[in-house]
């Protein structure tokens, strides 16, 4: 593959922090890369270098080596809220689409649109300061893929998507042909979209090719190589460090090549690789909990004429781990603080009876609050536990202020954990957290000894951590489902497929029903003109070409061989297909219908 681009030694700080520095690597076309690191080292900095939106303290080398255009998926999408949604995609590519001829402009056009709808969009008229974040975030991705940019890059574009989203966003991109530079913290869909896991580790990058499976192996057979160099270098010091330690006589004639090795060395040989996991007896547990958690009997809640929530009954058990899903804007963060008495507005109906000894720890998608004034280690006094969610000793007397987005969000989850509660409610906890700390958060919650009820679209999360879902439906109705999210998934495409089979098999048998003459009243039966029965036969041939069309289209689309354009253009005219076959069926229909009465 052709390199698209080659990076050489670019740096960077933040006052005395170096998050990487003389870093280089290539991306090659159709490169679809996923970058790993812990929150706090980098990652948003390096995509905003590639990205042409900051540069490299070293000067360094970004080099392009074809004429190509960039797209770039920013965590916080900048916006006019008085914009249209359709307004605002066409401000954010003014740049490029400035001298584009009125029929690709037209095509142009026509994309975004398919992408909205796609999305669940179709209003392209609604104000961006009327949409929720979930929707914002749609629109955003919409502008990228309608972009059709030679290389995308893509901050952590599942973020606030429901499953839905998620799930076309992986399908379009796992069949794309486009080179795509991306952090992601979910793992489902960066195994189904990426060839490439890039590490950035300890201010270096290292690449592995292949699934995130092989990039955990690989990265533990390169630490225990590391370790053992480590290893291997400290036998040394020990023999340097006697010769330093000889007599003063002796030491003041010591070569000085030999003085600044033993410096070099001893720096090295206390480097060494932590991969410390969550160990319970260090960290305590739940508070204590009683036979009853929450009872809901009944309970029903609305909006006005938004019902949310209808005649819904469920005990939580102890030490049961829930999963609650469903779209955005179906109740879900609603539902939560009916369970926590944190309700203001609303109809509410039915009862919600606690448990005495219940201690609810809640993790909320907006909860963050702090003295930005204190440091890591007065807003949460437990070492043991900062330790174990990487917050190691050199950090525990920075300021709030200074720490990431990331980092914020992970000392936040230990505002609450260091509280043992015995009931743990996560709205959205992946968010905003790297792979490497939902790994650790994943034993944590494993191990924890109190109930657990958490709502993502994390399909890893909630696989590895659930085995029972409330699954809301929208209108107040809510699916009580035993079994994990995969399951849950499979069962509803399964069922899908099922619809479409009978909606099938029915339009056949309405195709092929003979109608029922009624002979008592002998109504006037006309025949088909001479200009209907040439539409007729028109109307079959035309059917049967677009019938093959389609099918080797629909062959095309899923073969993974077209172009990104090709691609795109094969969509298109998937869709116009569609579309005119369904009118000339309907119409030969009712052509065939005159011709069986005649």
């Amino acid at each position: 593959m052709p390199s698209y681009l080659q990076i050489e030694n670019i740096s960077k700080s933040y006052g005395p922090k170096v998050l990487f520095e003389n870093i280089g690597f290539n991306v090659n076309e159709g490169d679809k890369i996923a970058l790993i690191a812990p929150n706090g080292t980098g990652k948003t900095s390096l995509m905003r270098i590639l990205a042409g939106k900051d540069k490299s303290d070293s000067g360094g080398r970004i080099l392009f080596l074809k004429d190509i255009r960039i797209a770039f998926l920013e965590q916080d999408y900048p916006f006019d809220p008085e914009a249209t949604i359709f307004d605002q995609i066409l401000s954010d590519s003014m740049g490029w689409t400035r001298d584009l001829e009125p029929d690709r402009l037209s095509e142009y056009h026509t994309r975004i649109k398919k992408f909205l709808t796609s999305f669940g969009l179709g209003d392209f008229g609604r104000k961006m300061g009327e949409l929720s974040g979930g929707e914002v975030k749609r629109v955003a991705l919409a502008g990228l893929l309608s972009s059709e940019a030679d290389f995308l890059i893509m901050d952590e574009p599942t973020n606030h998507l429901d499953i839905d989203a998620i799930e076309f966003l992986e399908g379009y991109l796992s069949r794309s042909r486009c080179t795509l530079f991306m952090v992601t913290h979910d793992r489902y869909f960066l195994d189904r979209v990426c060839n490439i896991v890039m590490e950035l580790d300890h201010g270096a990058v290292y690449t592995y090719k292949g699934d995130y499976e092989n990039y955990l192996e690989k990265r533990q057979e390169r630490i225990g190589n590391y370790d053992a160099r480590t290893e291997k270098v400290r036998n040394i010091l020990r023999r340097e460090l006697e010769w330093m330690r000889s007599t003063p006589c002796a030491r003041s004639g010591k070569a000085k090549y030999r003085k600044e090795a033993f410096y070099a060395l001893k720096e090295r040989a206390e480097a060494v690789y932590r991969t410390t996991r969550v160990d319970m007896s260090e960290l305590g547990g739940a508070s204590r909990l009683g036979t009853k958690i929450i009872n809901c009997k009944d309970v029903g809640f609305s909006y006005g004429d938004r019902c949310l929530l209808s005649h819904f009954t469920y005990n939580f058990q102890r030490y049961e781990k829930v999963g609650i899903v469903g779209r955005n804007g179906v109740g879900k963060t609603t539902f939560i603080k009916l369970l926590t008495g944190n309700t203001s507005g609303g109809t509410l109906s039915g009862e919600v009876d606690r448990g005495e000894s219940l201690k609810i720890g809640w993790y909320r998608q907006e909860g963050m609050q702090f003295d930005e004034s204190q440091t890591v280690l007065e807003t949460v006094n437990d070492t043991s536990l900062l330790a174990q969610f990487l917050f190691p000793h050199d950090m525990l007397n920075n300021k709030v202020s200074t720490l990431s987005g990331g980092e914020r969000r992970r000392l936040y989850l230990l505002t609450i954990l260091k509280e043992n509660p015995n009931l743990l409610i996560l709205d959205e906890p992946t968010n905003d957290l790297d792979i490497i700390t939902l790994d650790i958060l994943e034993e944590y919650l494993a191990a924890f000894k109190g109930s657990l009820i958490i709502i993502s679209h994390d399909r890893h999360f909630l696989d590895r951590l659930t085995d029972h879902l409330l699954v809301f439906l929208g209108d107040g109705e809510v699916k009580d489902f035993i079994g994990k999210f995969s399951e849950w998934r499979a069962y509803v495409k399964a069922h899908e497929a099922r619809k479409r089979s009978e909606a099938k098999e029915e339009e056949k048998t309405r195709k092929a029903a003979v109608p029922v003459r009624d002979t008592a009243s002998k109504p006037v039966r006309r025949r088909l003109s001479f200009k209907e029965k040439r539409e007729m036969e028109q109307l079959e041939a035309d059917i049967a070409s677009m019938t093959e069309e389609k099918a080797s289209l629909e062959e095309s689309m899923n073969s993974g061989t077209l172009a990104y354009n090709a691609l795109q253009t094969a969509s298109t005219r998937f869709a116009e297909l569609s579309t005119l076959l369904s009118q000339a069926e309907d119409r030969w229909l009712e052509l065939s219908m005159i011709e069986e009465d005649s």
